[in-house]
């Protein structure tokens, strides 16, 4: 059981980084940076509701956090593969 001051220390530190993340995908430079941004806002969400998970006591967090950890590493890899063309 995570104590509630420090969930909602750590919920608001997500946040803010989503909040960052997003003003890097409207500002970002470049594809790249955006997609970066993107998975940051992604992890982000799930590092939430994994603390989400824990401050209520739900068991069937973890599953869904292990599948979503995974469609998004298998996601990012596709999309830097979509960046890179035909460069290898």
């Amino acid at each position: 059981m995570m104590p509630e001051p420090v969930a909602m220390i750590v919920l608001v530190l997500l946040a803010l980084a989503i909040v960052l993340a997003v003003v890097r995908v409207v500002l970002g430079p470049t594809a790249g940076d955006s997609a970066v941004a993107g998975d940051l806002i992604f992890f982000a969400f799930i590092g939430a509701v994994a603390v989400f998970g824990v401050l209520f006591s739900i068991d069937a967090v973890l599953d869904i956090i292990l599948v979503a950890a995974i469609l998004g590493f298998l996601s990012i890899l596709s999309l830097a593969r979509l960046l890179q063309g035909s460069r290898r």
